[in-house]
């Protein structure tokens, strides 16, 4: 089977949740002016809301649900009658009984909406510009769910560096690892971001290591004085990049 994925590498309003609903609409109503036909439309960690909100997390947090009727509603109005079939991964920060958590959902848009996976990032970087365990809590599993497309499973950011969760994901079947990232470039020594070789050295090693498709979704823009280096790109079973923004 033959999938068609567009990764929507996108710079997030910060704590503007309503703008950043917006903007990820206009990418809706883009693949549908150009004529792309995805199957799967891949955003990155914390498009929602842009990454770097500190205590503001329980301001902009929503439940999996709040934004799957977000998304299926600019979904339908952008795309109207023509809106066909449309899975989407997204990242966001969620409110579940009490809790919040840097989380990414898997939901299929159209006539038939539905809510298929949402993964809870397990762990949370506390070193550098990093301090996220002061503000959400930490997921507890890595799980593979069937899609359209197969079994699928998705990472976010500092999940992927530690290669038992590859290895958890691709046990559990995965056919396709869903990476989505919001990091800063780190390390300018040379005539490319050191940081953007470590993820493409991650993602490649993930695909050829456990026989599967890695897609890797990179926000970008400017957070705080950090530059967000996007990087985006798409890794083969042999461990071969097949496209790369």
């Amino acid at each position: 089977m033959v999938v068609n994925v567009a990764v929507a590498q996108v710079r997030a309003e910060k704590g503007d949740y309503a703008a950043n609903l917006r903007s990820i609409g206009d990418v809706f109503e883009q693949l549908m002016d150009e004529g792309i036909s995805a199957d799967v439309l891949v955003f990155p960690e914390t498009a929602m809301s842009g990454y770097f909100l500190e205590g503001g997390v329980v301001e902009v947090a929503k439940t999996a649900d709040e934004l799957l009727s977000d998304l299926q509603r600019e979904y339908t109005q952008r795309c109207k009658a023509n809106a066909p079939e449309l899975d989407v991964v997204v990242g966001f920060y969620e409110v579940l009984d009490g809790k919040h958590y840097n989380s990414c959902l898997y939901c299929t848009l159209g006539p038939s909406p539905k809510l298929l996976h949402v993964h809870r990032k397990v762990f949370l970087p506390t070193y550098g510009v990093f301090d996220e365990e002061r503000f959400v809590s930490r997921g507890v599993r890595i799980d593979a769910f069937q899609t359209r497309f197969g079994k699928a499973a998705i990472l976010i950011c500092e999940d992927a560096w530690h290669s038992l969760c590859g290895t958890i994901a691709a046990l559990k079947g995965a056919q396709i690892i869903y990476i989505v990232s919001a990091a800063p470039g780190r390390g300018f020594r040379g005539p490319e971001v050191d940081s953007v070789r470590w993820w493409r050295n991650v993602v490649t090693s993930i695909a050829g290591e456990h026989n599967g498709f890695v897609v890797y979704a990179g926000l970008t823009g400017f957070e705080g004085g950090k530059g967000l280096t996007g990087a985006s790109m798409i890794a083969s079973p042999s461990g071969e990049l097949i496209a790369e923004a």
